[in-house]
């Protein structure tokens, strides 16, 4: 959420998390706003599926973020199966139209994740706080996110709470892959996306909204340093 919300260009916020229900419709909108339409009915709808998801985003008013709702039970998962590649499709397009993609794919390893939508993205986080317990499962999935040589695209890792106790250096040695950004352990300003909590004195300037922010700014960079790496060699 806080990614989708501070982008700076218009983007669709999908939630691709087999575990079901929408932590945005639950947390953000704190209950007040019912399911209505969402990945499930994408997955059923008999239109085209550039069509069928213009039909399933709804914009988050006063945004530029449109919701793309999660199922609202993980027993829907298994029937998303044969959707993830065609939307990885879809999604990929929406580039041309000035839109953005952010995706929560939620838990790795688990029944109904998406990783056809994960292998298409220009990159690839895998979400971590740096203490032992934290790393040792990450170290365990690092390999699942992976990219081989040469692939334009890419996959790091994302930390939360650098410092607390281990830095950037010491994770990226741990777990195997680069650390692409880092966002600062602020429960009460994460609140305000999560939970649709009061935006605390000094929300936008606090250290939270400036590392978000900040990792914004990294993920482009790195995604265009590797697409004009690849123009580089075909005009090669």
């Amino acid at each position: 959420m806080a990614f989708a919300f501070l982008w700076p260009r218009p983007v669709v916020l999908v939630e691709a998390d087999p575990t079901g229900g929408s932590a945005v419709l639950a947390g953000y909108f704190r209950g007040t706003r019912e399911y209505d339409v969402g990945i499930i009915e994408l997955a059923l709808s008999a239109l085209s599926p550039s069509d069928a998801l213009r039909e399933a985003i709804r914009l988050i008013p006063e945004t530029h973020v449109s919701l793309l709702a999660g199922t609202r039970s993980r027993t829907q998962a298994a029937a998303l199966r044969d959707v993830w590649a065609p939307l990885a499709e879809t999604l990929g397009q929406l580039e041309e139209n000035g839109q953005d993609v952010v995706i929560d794919a939620g838990r790795l390893g688990l029944s109904g994740s998406p990783a056809a939508l994960m292998d298409a993205a220009d990159l690839t986080l895998l979400v971590t706080r740096t203490n032992l317990p934290a790393l040792s499962a990450a170290r365990t999935w690092a390999d699942a996110i992976a990219r081989p040589p040469g692939d334009l695209r890419q996959s790091g890792i994302l930390l939360i709470g650098e410092g607390k106790p281990y830095g950037a250096t010491e994770v990226s040695s741990v777990v195997g892959q680069p650390v692409i950004a880092s966002i600062a352990e602020d429960a009460a300003s994460a609140a305000v996306f999560h939970r649709g909590s009061q935006q605390p004195k000094h929300f936008d300037t606090a250290s939270y909204v400036r590392s978000v922010r900040a990792s914004i700014e990294a993920i482009h960079g790195v995604i265009q340093r590797r697409r004009s790496a690849l123009l580089a060699q075909v005009k090669s």
